[in-house]
């Protein structure tokens, strides 16, 4: 295939990954660097870097959109990447000596973990007890509903804060952005409603994968050919699924997360386990 065909493909690929990404929070990253390495041959360290690169303009897209409209808790936000920053510096670190079955095996079990975990939480719960931590650093707030602004408060503060340094490093590592952990976190550990979760990861997701691209683009794993089209095509699709998302249902986007990642986990984990990435 011609160089403009394979740029339009992965623009195309990309534009799903980022409006998939903007409704689930994942950055679009997680959809990123399966589809290149599976379907488009490329070798998975270049695809982290155009990953990377990706989550940073998708995070820019939607994120000024949540803030503005009241669902991304900044404060949390800003809390939480003290943690997912650090990760991110050593994840990326470690990512240039690993083998590519390796971080390929990672991928798939992180994948199919999260979904997992996505779909096996009830969508309405009971307002948690505020913790202590979290009426001191004034975590709690509200977001925007049909009925009108509903506040909600935090909790879980310490088991969120070591979750997102793990998604800080799996970001350096995989170039997912860590959105899937850090709306897991957010939504299990600390308790935050789904939306506010999703919001506030995709604000978080620039800063954690910057943290790591300039280490990525620093050992030459970052080519423009790749992540111009990458770019072009998951903005464009974050910014549409910024604005589909106001109006989903909690539900449908866990099952959409998990349908998605659960395929992709699988692809990723068989050609881990078989070699499959030794030939591209």
């Amino acid at each position: 295939m011609s160089v403009g065909l394979i740029s339009l493909l992965i623009a195309i690929g990309s534009f799903g990954a980022g409006f998939l990404g903007a409704l689930t929070g994942l950055g679009g990253g997680v959809v990123i660097v399966p589809m290149l390495t599976l379907f488009m041959g490329v070798d998975i360290r270049y695809a982290i870097g155009a990953s990377l690169v990706s989550v940073i303009g998708t995070s820019s897209a939607t994120g000024a959109t949540y803030v503005r409209d009241g669902y991304s808790n900044i404060r949390v936000g800003m809390f939480l990447e003290v943690a997912t920053t650090a990760g991110a510096i050593g994840g990326a670190f470690l990512a240039v000596f690993l083998p590519i079955a390796t971080l390929s095996i990672v991928m798939g079990i992180v994948l199919i973990l999260s979904a997992y975990l996505s779909v096996r939480k009830k969508d309405e719960q009971a307002d948690p007890q505020p913790s202590r931590l979290a009426n001191r650093l004034r975590l709690h707030s509200s977001y925007p509903t049909p009925e009108g602004p509903k506040s909600y408060h935090v909790t879980g503060v310490p088991g969120g804060f070591i979750v997102m340094a793990i998604a800080g490093a799996l970001s350096g590592l995989l170039g997912i952005g860590s959105g899937a952990l850090k709306v897991l976190a957010m939504d299990h550990a600390m308790k935050l409603p789904f939306k506010v979760s999703t919001t506030t990861s995709n604000f978080m997701t620039g800063v954690t994968a910057a943290a790591s691209a300039g280490i990525y683009l620093h050992r030459g794993y970052i080519d423009p050919i790749i992540a111009m089209p990458v770019i072009l095509g998951i903005l464009v699709g974050a910014t549409l699924g910024a604005r589909v998302l106001k109006g989903a249902k909690p539900k449908a986007l866990r099952y959409i997360f998990a349908v998605v990642i659960v395929l992709l986990g699988v692809q990723m984990l068989y050609h881990g386990f078989s070699g499959g990435f030794d030939s591209v």
